[in-house]
């Protein structure tokens, strides 16, 4: 990353129009390819002193923006109002690997995602008609590719996952912005002050042993925030429109959080054998409105036995999914290759290939 440092000293007679132009062309040199940052420095003690401070992903970057034809334009104009030759100073980061300079990148990319958020919203015809409502099934979404991909492990695209998310994070921000409700900044410090609260081993004097000790602090601590709310509930607020599964695992969690739950996690498999008899008795007796609703106590008895051996029962079943759609499309693919199709497969010859695939490990 280049640093574009110049400093520059105007007759006092024209420093205002010095700074209306700036203001008028400073969101283009902004959205200019490469540059990741602006900003427009004057001298406290000395107003006519002026520095532009300028971050770029590189000096090509920074060479094109002084050979384009927007730089040589604006920059004649600047030069009419100067009272000396300006000084110019191309810098880049002596110790890259500092805490201090990966912080100053982490905002200056921070600060121009805003910047360019805040111009689709004006310019763009799709952006600028969004709201809450149109984003939100969007969002969700999103939600469920960056899922995906964390399941894959595939970091690349989690990172672009993230960032699609990120974009409907700071949209809801803007929205909310314009409406003079909240904005990005409101929604940082929240969270912030809330995790804080939320660590009181980490931020207080509170003492913990081990991660289950944190977690029903936690629960706790969302307890007391919600008795000065209007929610008093402790699965009020788990959200009605979540996947059942992911539901129930919330559901249990809190249960857990004020101590509902088994003393010993081996005692679930007694309420698992428990729920599947039921389960059972009701399909011998034909009573199909009954069976579904004991399968559902045995999925529910199922995720509670997962939980408490450590394994997302959600991953789990798409992990399954995942193979069983690899495995079922080598299948497809060996049956085609004979010049067969599944139809005319016997269910021994589709397992034989079915098996095959299982030691290719499909």
């Amino acid at each position: 990353m280049i640093k574009r440092i110049v400093k520059m000293v105007f007759r006092k007679e024209n420093i205002d129009d010095f700074i209306n132009f700036t203001d008028e062309i400073k969101e283009t040199i902004k959205s200019h390819e490469g540059c990741l940052h602006l900003d427009i420095l004057q001298d406290k003690k000395h107003p006519e002193i002026f520095f532009t401070y300028s971050c770029w992903n590189s000096e090509k970057d920074l060479d094109e923006y002084r050979k384009s034809d927007f730089f040589n334009n604006i920059w004649p104009e600047t030069k009419k109002w100067f009272l000396e030759k300006p000084l110019a100073w191309s810098t880049e980061v002596v110790h890259k690997n500092g805490v201090l300079s990966q912080l100053e990148e982490k905002f200056v990319a921070f600060e121009r995602i805003l910047g360019i958020m805040d111009k689709i919203r004006k310019e763009c015809p799709w952006d600028s008609v969004q709201t809450n409502e149109t984003l939100r099934t969007l969002t969700i979404e999103e939600t469920y590719e960056l899922a995906e991909a964390v399941l894959k492990s595939d970091s690349e695209n989690i990172k672009k996952e993230l960032g699609d998310l990120f974009l409907h994070i700071i949209f809801y921000a803007k929205i909310a912005e314009e409406k003079q409700q909240f904005d990005i900044a409101d929604v940082f410090n929240s969270l912030s002050e809330k995790l804080i609260y939320r660590h009181p081993h980490v931020f207080g004097d509170i003492e913990v042993e081990n991660k289950g000790e944190v977690e029903t602090n936690w629960e706790a601590l969302k307890l007391k925030e919600k008795a000065n709310g209007n929610n008093h509930t402790v699965l009020g607020g788990i959200p009605q429109s979540l996947p059942a599964m992911i539901k129930a695992v919330r559901m249990q969690e809190k249960a857990r959080g004020v101590g509902f739950d088994w003393d010993i996690k081996e005692q679930v498999w007694d309420k698992v054998k428990e729920e599947l008899g039921e389960f059972e008795d009701e399909l011998k007796a034909g009573n199909n409105k009954k069976a579904e609703e004991e399968f559902g106590d045995v999925l529910f008895a199922m995720i509670n036995a997962a939980r408490l051996y450590g394994i997302d029962p959600e991953s789990a079943l798409e992990r399954t999914n995942q193979k069983f759609i690899k495995r079922f499309n080598y299948l497809e693919n060996q049956t085609l290759k004979k010049g067969k199709s599944l139809k005319d497969m016997t269910l021994d010859e589709m397992e034989a290939v079915w098996q095959e695939a299982k030691k290719n490990e499909y």
